[in-house]
């Protein structure tokens, strides 16, 4: 019985070893499958047709797989295949699939294909160029992680190219100039002179003709493409031309206009004649129109839009002088074509050659004012939209370090944690004595700033009695002394009693000065109503915040102390400032209860503003109380307060 239980043991064993055998077999056969058509779709020499049945193939018998990074390279497989098939709604499905894997792997560099591969598809099928430049600026990101200089570079070169064709111009200056470090390998030769050339044509659309030659002459020196040469020259040329330099533009024109590479493309051959022609005649060398007509004959055979767009401008600027109805004849034809390929600059151009032959002709001059202010509006939305697009980029790719940071940070805790425990008994003694140092030098002082609060408010309640002692003898006394002058003189009893009804005026308002302030619930009426009895006859007293003000969360002294403050900032600016406009402004935070006092008085320099001592008396009033008062006034500019008060 016992050798009949090891027996079946043993056969169980034996033929689960057999049967994971036999999986793994199977695994690894199915792999190699995967593997034999996936390689099978790189091949060059097959048709696309066939590359996409190899990648189908592949990913068919990978779904049996685990998904791993193979399945990842399947799917951006597919994705290019789709594209270069024009299949491109399996494009944007396939791209989600592979999006949707790609957070479960840091691969980088394939992370960065896929984008910039989506790139190419929103910037030259779906003509979006906004989604491209967000795919193109995650691509750039990627590569950046996974270090490829090079394809970093050819991604701002595509971004920069982008922000070029809408017409930002600086923007895509910047993003060029960031791209020609990554360059620097001379198998990127050919992307450094496509930089050089798009950072040329933005310096020359803004003006800046003394660095738009400086970097097309860079470009033609670097690049080792010979037509791209001969492109350059002629952007270089063009530039000449922009700047009245003629001469030269004509020199290097006439050097490439009969070059047999030049002639065998068309479109180009067709810009430099025109360039030629437009230079020779702008010198005043060519009187005659058939070095323009030849160009645009090439021109219209090839179908070229654009360059029709410049050959009917240019002769639109060429019979302006001597037969205005065939300059408006052309000018008419870059307007109607310009508005078929939605081109408006150049119909811009066309109204600027159009005003002075039709100077009377009001609707051409308001669709010009309207094309420009659309163009604007326009172009600084793009620039705005960019500058989010790189900017949201950086955020994500900060708190993507910042996560890593803080995983690292965690990591490091443990550790940290981990030897602490060691220290446990020293460390919690020297806390102990720490906090009771800390306790110690707290209670010092705490004694010390109470000690220099009570100074304070005695300084302040000194300088209140001697203001009022003043007060008392130069306006009070001086006018008792008046009235028993006036008396002894038998003075008429009228005018007596004038004086005397301006004493009890006199002492009517000092004693409201000098009352106890009621910071009770009342407190808010009672201060509104100080501040409107201030008020001078010929002022206006503007009141913004305190609405809001929850004045039962005030101490009563500091409502006593503001009521006295904003009474003294009252009173000066009614017997000194003179002003006819008062501003107050509250705000009330958490933490503190700020105070915007302002008049639009005479104002006072920094002398007089320490020489007085009402001031001076506000100033220790808020001090008492740990707050501050700040003045800001110029002589004839008004008088400004700040008060901040902690709660």
């Amino acid at each position: 019985m016992k050798r009949l239980f090891f027996f079946v043991l043993f056969v169980s064993l034996a033929s689960c070893r057999f049967s994971g055998d036999q999986t793994n077999a199977a695994a690894q056969k199915t792999r190699d499958s995967v593997i034999f058509y996936y390689k099978k779709s790189l091949n060059d020499s097959l048709s696309w047709a066939n590359k996409k049945e190899a990648i189908n193939k592949a990913l068919f018998f990978g779904k049996k797989l685990k998904t791993d990074t193979l399945t990842f390279n399947l799917l951006y497989q597919k994705c290019r295949i789709t594209y270069s098939l024009g299949e491109y709604d399996s494009l944007l499905i396939q791209d989600k699939m592979l999006l949707g894997q790609a957070s479960l792997f840091k691969d980088f560099r394939a992370i960065a294909r896929q984008h910039y591969l989506m790139g190419l598809y929103f910037e030259g099928v779906a003509l979006v160029p906004d989604s491209a430049f967000i795919r193109y600026n995650l691509s750039k990101s990627f590569y950046l992680e996974s270090k490829d200089s090079s394809w970093v570079g050819r991604t701002l070169l595509r971004m920069g190219t982008i922000q070029k064709d809408r017409n930002d111009f600086f923007g895509s200056k910047v993003t060029l100039t960031e791209a020609l470090p990554y360059l620097m390998n001379p198998k990127d030769s050919s992307f450094m002179a496509q930089s050089l050339n798009l950072l040329a044509t933005n310096h020359r659309k803004l003006f800046n003709y003394p660095d738009a030659l400086q970097y097309y002459s860079e470009a033609i020196s670097t690049t080792n493409s010979y037509i791209d040469k001969l492109i350059f020259k002629n952007n270089l040329a063009a530039t000449y031309i922009d700047n009245n330099q003629f001469d030269e533009a004509i020199a290097l024109l006439l050097s490439i206009v009969d070059d047999t590479v030049l002639i065998q493309k068309p479109i180009e051959y067709a810009r430099v004649l025109d360039n030629l022609a437009y230079a020779r005649w702008l010198s005043g060398k060519e009187k005659s129109e058939e070095p323009f007509l030849g160009a645009l004959k090439i021109r219209k055979t090839e179908n070229d839009k654009r360059g029709r767009i410049a050959s009917y401008t240019h002769l639109g600027e060429f019979y302006s002088r001597d037969k205005p109805q065939v300059a408006k004849a052309y000018l008419d034809t870059v307007i109607k074509l310009s508005k078929t390929i939605k081109m408006p600059r150049a119909e811009v151009d066309a109204l600027k050659f159009l005003m002075p032959l039709e100077p009377t002709n009001v609707q051409i001059r308001d669709r010009r004012i309207f094309l420009q202010d659309s163009l604007y509006r326009a172009e600084t939305n793009v620039k705005t939209q960019f500058a989010k697009y790189k900017y949201d980029n950086q955020v994500s790719q900060d708190k993507n370090l910042r996560l890593e940071k803080e995983n690292a940070e965690r990591v490091l805790e443990i550790i940290r944690q981990r030897n602490q425990k060691i220290i446990a008994f020293l460390g919690i003694a020297l806390l102990l004595t720490g906090i009771g140092f800390l306790y110690y030098i707290f209670k010092q002082r705490t004694k010390r700033m109470v000690q220099e609060n009570k100074t304070a408010k005695l300084e302040a309640t000194l300088e209140t009695e001697a203001e009022m002692s003043r007060r008392l003898h130069d306006d009070f006394g001086a006018g008792l002394n008046q009235v028993m002058l006036m008396i002894q003189n038998d003075t008429d009893s009228s005018k007596v009693l004038d004086k005397l009804e301006q004493l009890y005026g006199q002492s009517r308002n000092f004693s409201r000065e000098i009352n106890e302030v009621d910071t009770s619930t009342h407190f808010k009426e009672e201060f509104l109503e100080m501040l409107r009895f201030r008020t001078p006859e010929n002022a206006k007293l503007y009141l913004s915040g305190i609405a809001e003000i929850n004045w039962d969360t005030i101490t009563p002294w500091v409502k006593k102390v503001l009521y006295k403050v904003l009474q003294e900032l009252m009173i000066n600016m009614a017997k000194h400032s003179k002003g006819t406009l008062v501003t107050i402004g509250f705000e009330d935070s958490t933490k503190m209860l700020v105070v915007e006092y302002l008049d639009n008085g005479v104002g006072a320099n920094q002398k007089e503003l320490h020489s007085k001592n009402g001031l001076r008396n506000t100033e220790k009033r808020i001090q008492a109380i740990g707050g501050t008062i700040t003045f800001d006034s110029s002589k004839g500019e008004g008088f400004r307060a700040r008060i901040q008060i902690p709660k």
